[in-house]
């Protein structure tokens, strides 16, 4: 008999998040879904008569309560993700404190939180973690220090953990997508400038929706995938590791 799937996802309510849940469900996964905007993510979840719980993933009591009443209500968590995040393009000198504080919170301090709640709940049956890095973790960028090193963090936290918890059959992997059309990165794609020169730099000629990451994310998640730990998936049009000159063959 297949082990029912329960999956707790933070940062439910933006673009990727949207397209994750609608995914998970078509395949028969019940969800418990957790954001910061408490009206965003209720309409999230109504829509997919899904619970919830909103709040900062920043804390990490917040995290903690968010797992307990998902457990309440769907039972033993089989997957978690942390969609969690955000952008900041500076260059390191132009950074302030706070900035820098704040981007190393919204995404590893999140990502950890997750996981070390995650992790403990899914050491009797197994189960699967997926965080989401960038390409810029991985690939130098201009201006995006601040940005870079926390997602390079949460990579280093990932695979470390896909150690820690192998033994429990608790598998740990990332997505690490490129530019992505979503809220956060309006100000990019939404500016004729730089959305050219960003469009140029990925190999595939387009930039990434919502489902492309979604379905990656899927794919981490499904059962099927038992033998699949301590990876990081680059979903970034080629950006990684393609130059692509674009001449006609």
């Amino acid at each position: 008999m297949e082990r029912k799937e329960n999956v707790v996802i933070l940062g439910a309510s933006g673009g990727i998040g949207k397209s994750l849940c609608l995914e998970l469900k078509k395949r028969g996964a019940s969800l418990f879904l957790g954001a910061r905007n408490e009206s965003n993510l209720k309409t999230v979840a109504t829509d997919l008569d899904c619970g919830y719980l909103a709040g900062d993933a920043i804390k990490l009591e917040y995290v903690e309560d968010l797992f307990s009443k998902a457990e309440k209500e769907l039972g033993t968590i089989t997957g978690a993700v942390c969609l969690a995040g955000s952008i900041l393009l500076k260059p390191a000198h132009s950074t302030t404190e706070d900035e820098w504080r704040v981007t190393l919170e919204q995404n590893l301090f999140t990502s950890f939180h997750l996981l070390r709640t995650a992790a403990p709940k899914m050491r009797k049956e197994g189960g699967s973690i997926v965080l989401v890095s960038s390409v810029a973790a991985r690939l130098g960028l201009a201006n995006h220090e601040a940005i870079a090193a926390a997602k390079a963090g949460v990579e280093g936290l990932a695979v470390s953990a896909a150690a820690t918890y192998a033994p429990f059959k608790v598998r740990v992997n990332v997505v690490a997508p490129g530019l992505v059309k979503t809220s956060l990165s309006e100000k990019i794609t939404g500016n004729e400038a730089s959305a050219k020169a960003s469009l140029a730099m990925h190999p595939l000629n387009r930039f990434g929706e919502p489902q492309d990451i979604a379905s990656a994310i899927s794919w981490f998640l499904d059962p099927k995938q038992s033998w699949v730990t301590g990876q990081v998936l680059g979903v970034d049009g080629g950006l990684s590791r393609v130059r692509s000159n674009r001449v006609g063959l």
